[in-house]
């Protein structure tokens, strides 16, 4: 598993970022939002700026659910392949069996389908999708992609991470809901952490694991126990991506349950809690709580928690003091048998009374 988050590390420094989302991990994430509140995409005009829509499970999930959903418009964009190294060129039937076609526009323009509530008789779905050229190459930061961003209520999609914080930015400075995926250390990034303390944005329903995998190009190389191939489609479990959202879920409304401090003291299945206990930083008034199951529900002092807490962070039960530095604004650090020990990052939480 480590060679494989290497590769991911280096595709994101070689800004190869064709990993596009299984259909199967959509749908699981979109229910949670829509058990929350049915009515959540309803009337709502969805942008999905996903690089290739002829390809992309996000445009074909939300068009099939167009009518189910209540959609008043679903738009969903692409980037020229000429303006990337690595895409999947072969070339679509809905493309080329189209109308307006443009064998000269096909490699160097972007694309916008668009998907609308009355310009079509009977279901909708994405047969009835309409394609037009764009007349730059669909970069998100083009005014024309920009344009479609401030059209819409919500943006959806899987953006390259070598471009996960411009993307972001992008979103926010429009004010719009949204839920994007990206590695699980973008919580730990300055222009997201922030964000999610002051409790603007959170995690989705799930990370790691709960992301099955990412289809890859033909030509990308399968490392891994967990890469594989399906259907003859190629697959990565790289179990370090998250969905990052500000739509609301019931899963981040559900408190953890906690043992006490003495009972975790007592019956902990962690050795090093039942050994040692709960140690304090030198340089901040904390303990350290090396697992979330581990953190005592009845302290009401500071608590230094690993970031995977966020994926069961409850905002009623908990609140978010600060991130990863103490009071000299160093790493946190705590002394263990005389030896200084610098842990993770860590998040400083304290529990809500």
């Amino acid at each position: 598993m480590a060679r494989e988050n290497d590769k991911m590390k280096i595709a994101k420094n070689a800004k190869n970022d064709e990993f596009y989302t299984r259909y199967h991990d959509i749908q699981k994430e979109i229910n949670a939002y829509l058990e929350y509140n049915p009515d959540v995409f309803r009337d709502k005009t969805i942008l999905l700026p996903c690089d290739d829509p002829e390809w992309s499970n996000f445009t074909l999930f939300f068009a099939q659910n167009f009518e189910h959903f209540g959609l008043k418009k679903l738009i969903s964009t692409s980037y020229a392949a000429d303006s990337k190294k690595y895409v999947y060129r072969q070339l679509s039937l809905f493309e080329s069996e189209n109308p307006k076609f443009d064998e000269s526009k096909t490699n160097s323009h972007g694309k916008v389908f668009i998907l609308e509530r009355g310009n079509t008789t009977g279901r909708i779905d994405i047969k009835n999708i309409d394609f037009e050229y764009l007349d730059g190459d669909g970069d998100f930061r083009s005014k024309e992609v920009k344009k479609l961003r401030n059209e819409a209520d919500i943006i959806i999609t899987n953006p390259p991470f070598s471009l996960f914080r411009e993307f972001l930015a992008w979103i926010v400075e429009a004010d719009k809901k949204f839920l994007i995926m990206g590695n699980i250390n973008c919580i730990t990034y300055k222009e997201v952490f922030p964000l999610i303390m002051q409790n603007k944005i959170w995690l989705g329903n799930g990370m790691g694991r709960y992301i099955s995998g990412f289809l890859v190009p033909d030509d990308y190389e399968l490392y891994g126990t967990e890469a594989r191939i399906e259907d003859g489609k190629r697959i990565i479990s790289t179990n370090n991506s998250l969905w990052l959202t500000n739509l609301e879920h019931g899963r981040r409304h559900q408190p953890l349950r906690l043992m006490t401090l003495a009972d975790n003291l007592r019956f902990s299945k962690h050795k090093e809690i039942r050994e040692h206990g709960y140690q304090k930083y030198d340089n901040y008034d904390a303990i350290e709580v090396p697992y979330t199951d581990a953190i005592p529900g009845d302290y009401d002092g500071v608590m230094g928690v690993p970031v995977t807490f966020l994926d069961k962070y409850c905002p009623e039960q908990f609140g978010i003091v600060k991130f990863r530095k103490g009071n000299d604004e160093k790493d946190l650090q705590y002394t263990l048998e005389g030896k200084k020990i610098t842990p993770y990052f860590r998040i400083l939480i304290r529990r809500k009374k």
